[in-house]
């Protein structure tokens, strides 16, 4: 070969080096907000479960926009101020789109940082009707509210338990209170009014005082609006006690933690949660996939992948990772998830059904008739 013939045979080399610079695949790094630790990390470790088993099927079809999608999962411990650092971190590291948070507390302090920086959050388990209600362009949630959720929660006291005491027990976190407040109003709209309105304070309250106040008060039913841990723990006690009032939970007890800490007391504990998306025709794959790694999609397992899925889907629809365009393609149009086909409104609410009623029996839950 002449000088000049591997002169030019060296530009060409460089030349296809840098065009395969120039193209070279770059990651998608989706932030992941669970609590790990704390008193909900029985939750956070479902939406995480579901949030991985749907980054693994989306990358078998190409990913987001066609680049791979890497995870930086994070705990918050379900804890606004943790939270909040988990945030700027994110935002700090570059990242934009956000799957998360679980706990409504945790959600709203994290989602003032996201929407300043215009980071898309999707979070599949927070109801505070406030997240939403502001009409942060950025912020979805693929979960329900918690407004429908106590209006539920008020019509099925008042239609089946309508000439029974019933006590309304709240402790003090917001998805507690707010719950407790939303089941207060909406069934004494409904012309019933409730026995005992009452705080508890989580590791403080004597549970063993408790527990004979509402027996001393009569009290046939009792709705917590708080998490599993503290309302498996009275369900238990109270029927060590011999004392087994007809116990009513929420959302926040969607987690087979329950059943184990109430033990066979949780047999016919009711609940209200969103749909069981393992019946869903739609899931069917994702529920298969789950269960072949030994993972029971329940309680909000599918949430998180639907979070995961819904990111996924718009920004391929856009064929952008960016999260302008993934926010606006998320308000504008409708997608084929695990939760089935829907969208978002402008606030960024889901436009799924919302919430049905549950029976626990031998430590899982169904649904009730």
């Amino acid at each position: 070969m002449t000088r000049n013939g591997a002169i030019a045979a060296l530009w060409l080399a460089i030349g296809a080096l840098l065009c395969g610079a120039g193209t070279a695949r770059a990651d998608v790094t989706i932030g992941v907000a669970v609590p790990r630790t704390g008193a909900v990390a029985g939750i956070g470790e479902q939406v995480l479960q579901g949030v991985q088993a749907a980054v693994r099927d989306a990358n078998a079809r190409g990913g987001l926009a066609g680049e791979p999608i890497v995870l930086d999962v994070q705990d918050d411990a379900c804890d606004p101020g943790q939270a909040m650092a988990v945030a700027e971190r994110f935002v700090r590291a570059g990242i934009r789109l956000v799957i998360g948070h679980v706990c409504s507390s945790a959600s709203l302090a994290a989602s003032d940082v996201y929407a300043a920086a215009g980071a898309v959050m999707i979070s599949p388990a927070s109801n505070a009707a406030r997240l939403t209600d502001r009409g942060l362009p950025t912020i979805f949630r693929v979960s329900g509210r918690e407004d429908d959720q106590g209006r539920l929660s008020a019509t099925i006291l008042a239609e089946r338990f309508r000439d029974k005491k019933i006590a309304i027990l709240y402790d003090d976190t917001p998805l507690s209170r707010n719950l407790a407040e939303s089941t207060k109003a909406n069934l004494n709209k409904i012309g019933q009014n409730e026995t005992l309105f009452a705080a508890i304070v989580p590791g403080q309250t004597d549970d063993a005082a408790l527990i004979k106040r509402l027996q001393g008060a009569g009290i046939e039913v009792v709705y917590y609006g708080g998490h599993y841990q503290e309302m498996g723990k009275l369900v238990r006690k109270a029927a060590e006690a011999g004392y087994r009032p007809q116990w009513f939970g929420t959302s926040g007890i969607a987690t087979r933690e329950f059943g184990v800490l109430a033990g066979p007391a949780s047999d016919g504990v009711l609940m209200t949660f969103n749909p069981d998306l393992r019946r869903k025709p739609e899931a069917a794959a994702a529920v298969k996939a789950l269960q072949a790694d030994g993972i029971d999609p329940a309680g909000f397992t599918l949430y998180g992948y639907a979070a995961l899925q819904a990111l996924v889907e718009a920004g391929n629809f856009a064929k952008s990772a960016e999260p302008k365009a993934i926010a606006e393609t998320l308000h504008a149009e409708r997608f084929n998830l695990v939760l089935g086909n829907v969208g978002f409104d402008q606030k960024g609410d889901v436009t799924a059904p919302g919430y049905v009623l549950y029976v626990w029996r031998d430590g899982a839950f169904s649904y009730a008739n």
